[in-house]
């Protein structure tokens, strides 16, 4: 049976922290006190009673655009790795379980994907496909579909020469039912491990083309965009940068402990 509640100390940690930055994430704006793209005060006006975070480069209310700010950040990273997981589990079960020509087929595609730098590419196709953050989730997902790729193939071959993989089959299962009943499950741990990494990625990704103006556009209000749009007043009101960032650093490392202690099984 899956468990649902960590058994270590770290995965408990992880689990508090995501489920608090979802929580900010997802309700944040109903209790956000201004409108997060109205103009209130000089640029980068320090913490005040009004504005308990200070404003931004624009004068608008830091608090209301960081408490707005997180949906957009689950939603586009959280879907850029759904889709990665949707192509390379597909490509990783099929190559590491066929052994025949196709596996030597789509690993070789895998193997040029591999061969360019991650954020290059996701330049090239963002560039190409035009300014947006629709086309930033996709190159973002076909960025990190090969690394998945590798990993389920390399998991799944593994498993394909076990002993209840080779009596399913001489029972004469389907290849589907083989994949979906007896690798899958058993490299589930494997899979909760990389998940984090790469819904982690697909933030860092993220936040580096909106950063360079491809992506999210302003005014939305978006912790990695924050980062960006403030880091030049830094030294004025600290909190516009600090606290997204802080933020989006949090959300990443709860993800990774929860992976880590699912990927460890019964301790």
């Amino acid at each position: 049976m899956t468990r649902v509640i960590p058994r270590t100390v770290s995965g408990r940690v992880g689990l508090a922290l995501l489920l608090l930055v979802v929580l900010i994430a997802l309700t944040g704006t109903w209790f956000a006190p201004h409108d997060p793209n109205r103009t209130l005060a000089a640029p980068y006006t320090p913490p005040s009673g009004r504005l308990p975070l200070g404003a931004d480069f624009l004068g608008r209310d830091v608090l209301s655009r960081v408490l707005s700010g997180g949906r957009s950040v689950l939603l586009y990273s959280g879907l850029a790795t759904l889709l990665a997981y949707a192509g390379g589990l597909t490509i990783g079960l099929v190559a590491g379980y066929s052994r025949s020509w196709l596996d030597s087929v789509l690993m070789r595609v895998v193997d040029v994907l591999l061969s360019f730098p991650a954020l290059v590419f996701l330049l090239l196709l963002a560039t190409a496909a035009g300014r947006g953050i629709g086309s930033v989730v996709i190159a973002s997902a076909v960025v990190q579909l090969p690394p998945i790729a590798r990993i389920v193939k390399t998991a799944a071959l593994e498993q394909s020469v076990r002993g209840y993989v080779e009596a399913a089959v001489a029972r004469g299962e389907s290849t589907f039912s083989v994949l979906r009943r007896e690798i899958l499950p058993n490299i589930s741990r494997t899979l909760a491990a990389d998940i984090g990494l790469r819904f982690t990625w697909s933030v860092l990704l993220i936040a580096s083309v909106n950063f360079l103006g491809l992506g999210l556009q302003p005014p939305a209000a978006d912790w990695g965009l924050m980062v960006s749009e403030n880091r030049g007043g830094a030294a004025l009101n600290p909190s516009a940068m600090l606290i997204p960032a802080a933020l989006l650093g949090v959300l990443t490392l709860a993800i990774n402990l929860l992976g880590d202690d699912m990927s460890g099984g019964d301790r």
